[in-house]
């Protein structure tokens, strides 16, 4: 009974680690680029735009078609024939037409030889496909970027847990040694009350805090698409950095993936000018068919060949040239909207170049900013430690009052969330500088 007891307890402790999962910042971008439904959406439109290029190109492939008809004639069409053909002039003849039973089957062959519209159609889709690569590689950035803060803001939350356990812990040590003053007859009631009012907030906080913490892994887990039941525990540390060198100036973002799709925008718009004049060109195209016909008064033996039974063939090829001369000036008005789009996404390409520069400065000050803030509460963290335990060992001396040690104890909690608020805008502002450098590439991979 004790082994398989013991077996039982190896197999759930099994399960309780397999459903634990350890996961980086690195990991967690990868997994959510792999998964995200938005990626994914983006990737589906990147395949259909390779069958989109296959749809155009058919058009440029030889098109062959078999055609056939069986037409069965209730009653024959008539005519008039006039009687100078029977020798009978001044006369007319109501004669019927052709047999009751026709069939027509043949075959059928285009190749088009030369149109320009059908060779920059395909310039078109061959160039909303490379825009659509830009596409995944853009829903990647904003997703890595998206999981990066939210990563870091877990583990902030998580750093916060453990300061106000330390808090708690702080706290109730010298609301020990207060309880046994007050009942050793050298400390006041009223201390203690005040003490227990503190620490009573600080697990207030700690309820509220673990809470948060726990809605954070649920997003986390919904965004990477693991199931809620189970465990993960992100590696990281909320004080790694993320750049080792403090950024530099840039003044060139033509590598930034939005400035790059709108580079390609740009060449799609004139595509489009081009698609329409191509319209003024001819086209031509080879034409070709084979084709059997017969035509039967008696259905019986339809099909076998005899005196009676013949099947007339025919067939030709020959050359089909289109020259548009007029049509209302459509194309020119086609054109003309054609180039003013051009327009637009020209100076909205200029527009986002100099809003990127703007962007760039102001983040390279929020991430100096930010990073002087950290140093800064960091240092002012550990003189509200050093200015509340001073204040703590005067009041067990009586040199102290109590109000004095919760206005530092708070004082000493203030310290701690700037700290933690410095910290993670701090990570947040080195994101969004890899984010405009597009160093938040480095976290995934695309298309391999």
């Amino acid at each position: 009974m004790k082994s398989i007891a013991l077996t039982l307890t190896c197999i759930l402790l099994s399960g309780a680690v397999a459903a634990q999962e350890h996961l980086s910042l690195q990991q967690c971008v990868q997994m959510a680029v792999e998964r995200n439904i938005i990626v994914e959406k983006s990737r589906i439109d990147l395949e259909k735009s390779g069958y989109r290029i296959g749809e155009i190109r058919s058009a440029m492939m030889p098109q062959v078609s078999i055609n056939g008809s069986f037409t069965d004639y209730l009653e024959k069409q008539k005519t008039m024939l006039p009687g100078e053909i029977f020798g009978r002039p001044g006369e007319s003849f109501k004669v019927e037409m052709g047999k009751q039973y026709n069939t027509n089957a043949s075959v059928n062959i285009t190749q088009v030889l030369y149109s320009q519209t059908a060779l920059t159609a395909l310039k078109i889709a061959r160039q909303m496909e490379a825009i659509y690569k830009q596409s995944v590689e853009k829903a990647s950035e904003e997703l890595a970027v998206e999981i990066s803060k939210l990563y870091f803001l877990t583990l902030t939350t998580a750093k916060q847990q453990a300061l106000i356990d330390d808090n708690i812990a702080r706290v109730r040590r010298l609301s020990d040694i207060i309880q046994l003053l007050v009942e050793n007859g050298m400390g006041r009631e009223t201390d203690f009350e005040r003490i227990s009012v503190s620490l009573e907030n600080l697990y207030t906080q700690q309820s509220n805090t673990k809470a948060v913490h726990e809605q954070q892994l649920n997003m986390i887990k919904y965004m990477l698409e693991i199931p809620l039941a189970e465990t993960i525990i992100l590696t990281d540390s909320a004080e790694m950095p993320l750049l080792l060198q403090s950024p530099e100036l840039l003044t060139d973002f033509s590598g930034h993936v939005d400035i790059q799709m709108l580079g390609m925008q740009k060449e799609m718009n004139q595509l489009n000018e081009s698609l329409i004049k191509a319209g003024y060109r001819p086209s031509l195209a080879f034409a070709g068919q084979y084709g059997l016909t017969g035509y039967r008064d008696d259905f019986n033996n339809y099909f076998r060949s005899s005196p009676e039974n013949i099947w007339f063939s025919s067939s030709y090829i020959g050359l089909n040239l289109s020259i548009p001369l007029f049509d209302g000036f459509e194309k020119r008005s086609k054109l003309r909207q054609a180039r003013l789009e051009t327009q637009k996404t020209v100076m909205t390409l200029d527009n986002t170049i100099e809003r990127f520069g703007v962007n760039f400065q102001n983040a390279m000050n929020n991430y100096q900013n930010h990073k002087n803030n950290v140093e800064r509460q960091k240092k002012n963290i550990a003189l509200a430690e050093k200015v509340y335990q001073e204040t703590a060992l005067k009041y067990r001396e009586g040199l102290s009052t109590m109000s004095d040690v919760l206005q530092d104890e708070l004082s000493l909690s203030n310290a701690q969330a700037a700290y933690l608020s410095a910290l993670y805008n701090f990570r947040e502002a080195e994101v969004n500088m890899m984010a405009l450098n597009g160093e938040i590439r480095h976290f995934f991979s695309l298309l391999d």
